[in-house]
């Protein structure tokens, strides 16, 4: 993904809400969200792009609850995005997307896993990486100057291709845009996510002045600015919300979408196991 606004143990009703959109190539093939075939306790959309590792995903949860998997099972959610460097890109480097696949597949706690990705941070090109059982929020780059990865307070923040919070344009703007639908939102799962999409869709580019370098061409910088991205060849393929309550309930929603605009959508709702021993997790005080 290349924008992601994430509030965590934030609202009343809610463990984790996520809103974010994937910006991609049309020509690069992909699945909207679907449970897999091949690991059906994962909810998420699918790379299916010829690549170096393992097809991969841009967000996902996993382990919902089920009479078919192991009463150890947890609650995952993870999302990525890209960390634009393209002086740095690298044609041998595994795929990205499967950071993401990789944890909800497995079995180790975010601390886990994120702690065993910084001791090898070479093997990828440069990427963010969100990941949750829905007790802890961690997120980790291998393009931050600690190259450690991070416990996340409660809070609101927002991501797109640069290190975490970095105040990109789209980045102040759309947290801002976020912090007003969430304090909306009264809890109701459905047609509530409407305003979170509509936050997502957001085509206003940024002015020039405020643009970053990130070694692009100018008229690249310019087309990257906005949350929503239309252009021929390149633009946001999906927009995705995620609303997990307290107990573990969660509604998914995505839109899909290519050059000519929105080509379907797809919503899940389901229960997700976040803890061993109640199945729930505290509300914050």
């Amino acid at each position: 993904m290349c924008l992601i606004l994430v509030a965590w143990q934030s609202h009343p009703d809610y463990a984790l809400v996520v809103a974010g959109n994937r910006d991609e190539f049309y020509a690069r093939p992909a699945a909207a969200a679907h449970w897999w075939h091949d690991a059906h306790e994962v909810l998420g959309g699918r790379d299916l792009a010829e690549v170096i590792g393992d097809a991969g995903t841009w967000m996902g949860v996993a382990n919902a609850e089920s009479p078919e998997w192991p009463d150890d099972s947890r609650a995952r959610f993870a999302a990525l995005t890209n960390y634009r460097a393209p002086s740095e890109k690298r044609t041998d480097a595994r795929s990205r997307g499967e950071l993401v696949s990789h944890f909800l597949r497995g079995n180790q706690t975010a601390d886990e896993y994120l702690h065993d990705l910084a001791r090898a941070p070479g093997a990828y090109n440069g990427f963010n990486l969100l990941a949750s059982d829905l007790h802890d929020l961690w997120w980790y780059s291998n393009r931050s100057k600690s190259r450690q990865p991070q416990k996340l307070k409660p809070g609101l923040y927002g991501l797109s291709n640069a290190l975490l919070d970095t105040p990109w344009p789209k980045v102040r703007s759309r947290v801002g845009a976020m912090c007003e639908v969430l304090a909306a939102d009264r809890g109701h799962f459905g047609s509530d996510a409407e305003p979170y999409l509509q936050l997502l869709a957001d085509e206003k580019q940024a002015p020039d002045w405020e643009l970053p370098s990130t070694g692009v061409a100018p008229e690249w910088e310019k087309l990257l600015s906005s949350a929503f991205i239309r252009s021929p060849s390149y633009g946001t393929r999906a927009s995705t919300v995620l609303r997990v309550r307290h107990d573990g309930r969660f509604d998914f929603v995505e839109r899909s979408f290519d050059a000519d605009g929105q080509t379907g959508e797809v919503s899940y709702q389901g229960r997700l196991k976040v803890a061993r021993d109640t199945g729930t997790v505290q509300a914050p005080r």
